[in-house]
């Protein structure tokens, strides 16, 4: 599969980093929100306002069946979608467990994948996300941990009778949910690249404290970052190889190509966070410089007034018999002298351009 172009890949990142919209096929269950989205070539039915036990009773076969639960907190929701798909108990564990890292584990009948979900972005705060997946066959089903609509580009797409989401199975829908995820990685980087500049921008005209606490929060932020996208690549790797076949060959080279953008993510959290790394130096530097700039001026200020105040020490003791004491100009003429050392060292600093 080729790589979209540069100006479709931005308009996409442009819709990703804008707010979440308010589905309107989507209903409130109690601790959540359930959907299910049937659909084959020529068949798109849509189910929101069931209650669980009868919309499992609407799956179809021959058709793809998405089930949607946003929200985790309902357990009885997430034991009798369990019970129905006949999944394992540790799969079901790990769809609870929201601290997990990126991991997919094959089973018997099914694939579990799960990752984080990078969708918001408010200012400079990052909203992360559990999201998992599991594929069966002619179904899949999506556990959000948080209620919200993030794939409802992606549901519009579905009721197109000309998609070529139609005409594929559970595992195409799950690549493109799992590619949608990946590209707002991209909106999340792009934002941490506009902070960095601004940061950079700011220590080279004038350094504050806040500059330090930005460039700490984002080492934190791209910590996290590894975290989420360098156990996305071996999941994905796991997914490719493809063992027990959960994955029809025509759509392999659909999850290379998430794979190749998130290596390419990988690099480019590794050109960041070695950006962090300079702007950390280049504002300890720019500190420094600016003390030393100080600290030079407070030595140029001590050095001239050595000499002054050593003439004007002298001329300050009480002895009784100091000849000049008794010269009528002797004020002005150490006003004078004390005058021309002054100069002559200000010229001599600027000549070896101390200052």
């Amino acid at each position: 599969m080729k790589k979209s172009n540069k100006s479709t890949r931005k308009a996409a990142l442009k819709q990703l980093n804008e707010q979440l919209i308010d589905h309107p096929h989507t209903a409130q269950v109690p601790g959540g929100i359930l959907e299910l989205i049937s659909y084959n070539e020529s068949d798109f039915t849509i189910f929101d306002n069931l209650p669980i036990d009868h919309l499992l009773q609407k799956c179809v076969a021959n058709h793809v069946n998405w089930i949607n639960v946003d929200g985790l907190s309902d357990q009885e929701l997430i034991k009798k979608i369990s019970t129905h798909f006949d999944l394992h108990y540790l799969l079901v564990e790990d769809i609870r467990n929201t601290d997990h890292q990126p991991k997919a584990d094959e089973y018997e009948k099914h694939l579990f994948f799960t990752l984080k979900m990078l969708y918001r972005i408010e200012g400079e705060s990052i909203d992360y996300e559990h999201i998992s997946f599991v594929l069966g066959k002619d179904y899949l089903l999506s556990f959000q941990e948080k209620e919200g609509d993030f794939f409802g580009n992606l549901r519009n797409r579905i009721k197109l009778d000309t998609s070529i989401i139609r005409k594929r199975g559970a595992d195409y829908l799950l690549y493109r949910l799992i590619d949608a995820i990946v590209d707002s990685y991209y909106s999340i980087l792009e934002n941490i690249g506009h902070q960095v500049e601004e940061i950079e921008d700011n220590i080279s005209n004038n350094p504050t404290v806040e500059d330090f606490k930005h460039i700490q929060k984002l080492r934190k932020e791209f910590i996290y970052l590894r975290k989420v996208v360098y156990p996305l690549r071996e999941a994905l790797n796991k997914v490719i190889k493809n063992e027990d076949e959960f994955i029809e060959d025509r759509n392999i080279k659909y999850f290379s190509d998430v794979y190749d953008h998130v290596i390419h993510l990988i690099d480019s959290l590794d050109t960041y966070k070695d950006l962090t790394s300079t702007l950390m130096e280049l504002y300890m530097n720019t500190i420094n410089f600016k003390m030393n700039e100080v600290m030079k001026l407070l030595t140029i200020i001590t050095t001239i007034f050595i000499p002054l105040s050593f003439i004007a020490g002298i001329y300050g003791m009480n002895f009784k018999y100091m000849p000049e004491l008794d010269w009528p100009n002797g004020y002005f003429g150490v006003l004078l002298v004390m005058g021309v050392i002054f100069v002559m060292m200000v010229a001599y600093f600027k000549y070896k351009k101390w200052f």
